[in-house]
């Protein structure tokens, strides 16, 4: 696992902070979204120009903690990345990915 993103939550639930992978250095937000359907995203991920490249899902782990499953994609990746939004120390909360 690596963690690709650090984010902090305000108090209107948007996530902000950075993405960084090999291919990937941006800044980002990770947005409530509205739903239209139960199949839709709960979250759309833009970036600091309000360019939508993924979306996320509320999800709750086993052991009962919330987390945002992520899908980020954009035509200069190879493939898509999955990944983890989970909240970490002193209100921070980290995009992790793994395969």
């Amino acid at each position: 696992m690596a963690t690709i993103g650090s984010f902090t939550r305000d108090d209107s639930g948007v996530f902000t902070g950075t993405i960084r992978t090999l291919t990937l250095n941006v800044k980002a937000s990770i947005r409530p979204a509205t739903k239209d359907n139960d199949k839709a995203p709960d979250y759309r991920v833009m970036n600091s120009g309000n360019v939508e490249f993924g979306a996320g899902w509320t999800k709750t782990s086993r052991e009962d903690r919330p987390y945002v499953s992520v899908k980020l994609d954009d035509p200069s990746l190879p493939a898509p990345i999955y990944a983890t939004l989970v909240e970490g120390e002193h209100g921070t909360h980290n995009l992790i990915w793994s395969r």
